[in-house]
């Protein structure tokens, strides 16, 4: 569509994150609007261990999501505990309006959404507010949009805290709203929801078709290091059922034949939470491996004297630092600016036998479906699955004979996998565009910059 034209006539909002608003419409607090408000329980009357299966919905931050409700990661309370510890005065209705007050980069402070239709019984957490709107003032739809929009705007006015910006009850309520008449408050919530709805299914499908080119990017991978990528190659049953046929001249064996060493990162007192430092050697654990790279958090590093000490865990040029906890398969390749950087208590440092494998085929290995799986499976652990240095060693693996053939099987995935890459950015891009085109028509629409009055 073409998204409206301007008002005919402006006047002076009196809110200088605001600025003009259409000479027809008013503004005004949050509070006036408001038949009733509350926020969550503080303390320890709720806390993550009174969750059950179902019962009385939490409505947490998580939830609140910029101009709707995010029905995931749901957590509930028993009616029990709701009536008797902590009172029926945080319930939460269908149509209440539900703010923020708390935020982060990627989720604004001051965020606002209308509770659905099937919330009941339900109530708010901790920093997250319920407004019971005046329906003969303002419709729930409409005020959610416009407390968004306005949100980075206004909110970084009103924040408080030294540490995270909050928004207390109070600061929430003093919230200017800018307000058309309720007709056209329902035209311009109508217009919104049906061209927001075409653009969320334009991000859907292209979100869908990024999910299809990351399985095509794993099922290369998996293909490149168990058939290999000449499709004229004769073939040979490898006797491993996870890898299948091979290549007749590729060479089966365990991940320890190929390797001179398998460590693990240093366990209890080796390296605790005292050695810690800012901005000194790194540390790296599975979190700070990223993209077959080593990505170092400041904080997570020790001092040079502490660095000396772990020198059984420095890594080298060429090692493999293999995540041993958590997203199995997870590595990086350490290069040469990394040499003396140490392995991390939830990582395995592997040093290929460099005569009969490359660490970038290592690297390949472990990106596999297949190699993937067969960590989970044999790794142990009943809250979250862990290998050691005798578990990662026994991966199977099928490889080229020589250092020549590995190194142009690598050459030939990274042209492939970088077409792969290239394309998804491409559609990540244009997602990202999509978004803000959302954000930048619900914006224009709810503070009268667009008149949509006379749309179709």
């Amino acid at each position: 569509m073409s998204h409206g034209k301007p008002y005919s006539a402006y006047k002076a909002s009196g809110a200088s994150w605001l600025g003009s608003i259409p000479e027809h419409w008013c503004i005004a607090q949050l509070s006036k609007v408001t038949k009733e408000r509350c926020d969550g329980p503080f303390g320890s009357g709720l806390k993550s261990e009174h969750y059950q299966p179902n019962g009385v919905r939490v409505v947490r931050l998580q939830n609140i999501g910029w101009a709707g409700f995010n029905g995931y990661d749901a957590a509930y309370i028993s009616e029990e505990h709701w009536r008797e510890e902590l009172g029926s005065g945080h319930g939460v209705e269908p149509g209440d309006v539900l703010i923020a007050g708390l935020g982060d980069d990627n989720n604004p402070l001051g965020r606002a959404c209308v509770a659905p239709d099937d919330i009941a019984p339900a109530l708010v957490k901790a920093d997250c507010y319920r407004f019971r709107v005046d329906q003969k003032l303002v419709i729930p739809a409409f005020t959610a949009l416009a407390l968004s929009a306005t949100a980075r705007a206004e909110c970084g006015l009103l924040a408080t805290g030294a540490t995270r910006d909050r928004l207390n009850l109070g600061l929430a309520s003093a919230r200017r709203l800018p307000i058309p008449p309720l007709d056209e408050q329902r035209r311009i919530v109508s217009v919104l929801d049906r061209e927001t709805a075409s653009i969320d299914a334009l991000i859907a499908k292209k979100t869908r078709f990024i999910e299809l080119l990351k399985e095509k990017r794993q099922a290369l991978i998996t293909h490149a290091v168990t058939k290999g990528l000449d499709p004229k190659a004769k073939m040979k049953d490898s006797g491993v059922d996870w890898i299948g046929e091979i290549p007749s001249d590729w060479i089966v064996g365990r991940l320890r034949d190929f390797c001179t060493a398998i460590s693990t990162g240093p366990f209890g007192t080796a390296l605790g939470a005292n050695d810690y430092v800012e901005s000194g050697i790194p540390v790296i654990n599975p979190s700070h491996m990223e993209h077959g790279c080593c990505a170092p958090a400041p904080t997570v590093s020790v001092s040079l004297a502490t660095a000396k000490r772990l020198q059984f865990w420095a890594l080298r040029k060429g090692d493999v630092v293999a995540a041993r906890r958590g997203e199995l398969g997870r590595a990086a390749i350490v290069r040469s600016h990394e040499v003396g950087w140490i392995c991390g208590t939830g990582s395995l440092r592997l040093a290929p036998n460099q005569e009969r494998i490359t660490a970038d085929y290592i690297y390949s290995v472990l990106q596999s479906s297949y190699a993937r799986a067969w960590l989970a499976q044999e790794s142990v652990g009943s809250t979250m699955p862990n290998l050691n240095e005798a578990l990662i060693g026994k991966l199977p693996l099928a490889i080229p004979s020589t250092i020549a053939a590995q190194a142009s099987l690598r050459s030939m995935l990274e042209t492939n996998l970088s077409r792969l890459a290239a394309l998804i950015a491409k559609t990540q891009r244009s997602i990202d565009l999509l978004k803000e085109r959302r954000s930048a028509l619900i914006t224009a629409a709810v503070t009268g910059q667009i008149d949509l009055r006379e749309s179709p």
